[in-house]
């Protein structure tokens, strides 16, 4: 078995607004250095479905997932918050994402692939059950999740978010279902700027001051995320995959490497291996220099390819 690279043209085609940081280069930054690397021809190359909107109702409410569907201009720009706006591509490309993992979860389980990493935006961590925020409009990790949970019967799915900023839409959508652990570092203080306290077996928030680096990053999820991951045993895990907490990164003060990713997904793909025989479902969230994005997404994808 192999790892798949999950995504679709139609993620490049959503733009906030020109200039923003969250850019359709950004696909294109992980594409390259993949074949730089020559990580791209390890993986089997896959095309994100369209998200059926039963699936995004299991997270969001309904009334939530018409009012973005309504939203979605022919033409121009529709803003639904201070950062988060709609092109005419942009409802087409955020099914997308939320289609790559499911259809992630669903290979992954199946044992067609052994893991997934989906390159697709716009992200989803921020998106709450009623509230598109943050540069996303649905939480496509936690639509995965209980995707995994509802349609393929799993009794427990780990989430982790490594992104600089909380993943506070992932925490509003599963923080009061027992059948998920969800384990978020984050820049505090910081957007969005509030977090749930943690709740041992369910919920571990890791909040990190401006200026850290990797040496402290490294002992802070040694000590916190990975006993209450030994402890809840997943049989499947998923990863919100942000590298915005790199060092080069615009938007944020944390000071990760290169190395601390390529260190993180080592210790994520080492517990995937000896809890859920490897079963990784990754996805894309943020990260805003396009050069520490491209290497930090291949440290992350070599990886899960175990090479």
């Amino acid at each position: 078995m192999t790892t798949a690279l999950i995504t679709h043209a139609d993620c490049v085609l959503h733009e906030i607004s020109p200039g923003h940081p969250e850019q359709p280069a950004r696909i294109g930054a992980i594409t390259d250095r993949l074949k730089q690397e020559a990580l791209i021809e390890q993986l089997q190359l896959v095309e994100a479905p369209l998200a059926e909107r039963q699936y995004l109702e299991r997270a969001h409410g309904a009334d939530y997932v018409d009012y973005v569907f309504a939203s979605s201009p022919s033409e121009g720009r529709v803003q639904l918050d201070p950062d988060t706006a709609m092109n005419p591509h942009s409802l087409d490309a955020s099914l997308r994402a939320a289609g790559s993992g499911l259809l992630a979860t669903e290979k992954v389980l199946a044992g067609d692939f052994a893991s997934a990493f989906c390159a697709v935006r716009p992200p989803g961590h921020h998106a709450e059950r009623d509230k598109a925020m943050g540069f996303c409009f649905f939480g496509s990790v936690a639509v995965a999740a209980f995707y995994a949970l509802e349609v393929h019967g799993l009794d427990r799915v780990a989430i982790v978010d490594f992104d600089v900023h909380h993943g506070n839409g992932t925490e509003d959508l599963v923080h009061d279902d027992p059948r998920i652990l969800f384990c978020s570092s984050f820049q505090h203080p910081f957007y969005p700027g509030y977090y749930r306290p943690s709740v041992p077996g369910q919920l571990v928030n890791v909040p990190l001051a401006s200026g850290t680096d990797g040496a402290q990053f490294r002992e802070a999820i040694t000590r916190t995320w990975m006993p209450e991951l030994n402890k809840f045993k997943p049989q499947l895990l998923i990863i919100s995959a942000g590298f915005d907490a790199h060092r080069e990164d615009p938007l944020a003060g944390l000071e990760l490497e290169d190395d601390d990713f390529a260190w993180i997904s080592d210790q994520l793909v080492d517990f995937a291996d000896q809890s859920c025989d490897g079963k990784i479902v990754s996805m894309l969230e943020g990260g805003y220099s396009l050069p520490a994005l491209g290497r930090s997404a291949a440290a992350h994808v070599r990886s899960l390819l175990g090479s």
